[in-house]
């Protein structure tokens, strides 16, 4: 995997059969378990992870949510840096079999994950019923592009609509950074991911025949939440 990169998202439930049972109908997903853990596959692909929220963030009534995750190759150097330039580390653990991840805020509260490993691959890819893209919605780019370059080494240009395109040491376009008001926001700051799909329409169909609602629409992709009401994702026509 390409350091410094988002390449894997997973959810976070409260009732995982519930929210297995959305995803599959709507994404045609299949759901395997392995210590609790749950791998979506599109045929014999992985795309996507899903678990229980811990009895101790569903105590503080933390939302379902998804979560993205972006490859580094140090955890520990990559928790320095983010200390020392105003984040919060949230969690920060190696796990057996699976590899090192911290859990980290930037200094306007948006979590993402980072791994250090070779068991989780990268998932993004730009077909249908899979993880697409990652995007970051935040009320003020100002307070967080010097954190991100100071831990990624990423760089940052306009594009033509007003957001900023995410590049990394490879000269790739990896994510997009959306100044958001929290008026239309919310007063979280989040990075949200996109799944594509073949047919928007469709699509928009299964997630509110499936339970999820709708929170606004766009040319191309939709917004919309899952069964939850709260685990919110961009389904995109590509």
């Amino acid at each position: 995997m390409t350091p410094n990169t988002p390449f894997f998202a997973d959810l976070s439930t409260y009732h995982p059969q519930e929210s297995i049972s959305f995803y599959q109908n709507v994404f045609g997903w299949s759901f395997y378990e392995s210590h609790g853990y749950y791998t979506a596959y599109l045929g014999t692909k992985p795309i996507a992870g899903l678990y229980e929220t811990p009895d101790k963030f569903k105590q503080m009534r933390m939302p379902h949510f998804w979560m993205t995750y972006i490859s580094v190759n140090s955890v520990d150097e990559t928790v320095s840096k983010a200390r020392a330039s105003g984040g919060i580390i949230e969690m920060q653990e190696c796990i057996n079999d699976i590899g090192k991840v911290a859990l980290i805020r930037d200094p306007q509260g948006a979590g993402f994950t980072v791994y250090e490993g070779n068991v989780l691959q990268n998932t993004r890819n730009y077909t249908p019923d899979n993880l697409i893209w990652n995007e970051l919605h935040i009320s003020n780019t100002d307070k967080v592009l010097t954190f991100y370059q100071s831990i990624f080494n990423w760089s940052f240009q306009p594009d033509d609509y007003g957001h900023l395109q995410v590049w990394n040491t490879n000269n790739e376009h990896i994510a997009n950074i959306l100044e958001i008001p929290n008026i239309m926001k919310g007063k979280y700051e989040y990075w949200v991911s996109c799944f594509g799909v073949s047919d928007l329409n469709k699509s928009r169909n299964k997630v509110l025949k499936n339970g999820g609602c709708v929170i606004f629409e766009e040319d191309h992709r939709i917004l919309v939440s899952d069964n939850s009401g709260e685990a919110f994702f961009f389904i995109v026509e590509i």
